[in-house]
């Protein structure tokens, strides 16, 4: 299944209180629990004024979705083509 990354701007997301980001992925999490098992978030990095999510999906359509019933913005989805690290380096 493809993995995507998920670039929501939220201004301001960095000061978000622990409470707030407890909303959020309790919303998240309900909304995914509605979509059914195809669906999967793995993690998310928050910086200054954005959120950037990975999820596991059949396709943009689902993420989506997602945002679309959860209320969160989907700025940008794009689709991890392969996975590179250190290791690739190595012969």
């Amino acid at each position: 299944m493809p993995k995507f990354i998920i670039e929501r701007e939220i201004p301001g997301a960095g000061a978000l209180s622990t409470q707030d980001l407890q909303g959020i992925s309790q919303k998240s999490c309900s909304v995914l629990n509605d979509l059914g098992p195809k669906i999967q978030w793995l993690e998310s990095y928050v910086t200054d004024d954005k959120v950037y999510c990975v999820y596991i999906a059949p396709d943009a359509e689902t993420i989506k979705a997602h945002a679309e019933q959860g209320g969160f913005p989907a700025n940008r989805i794009s689709e991890v083509k392969t996975i590179i690290d250190p290791t690739t380096a190595e012969s």
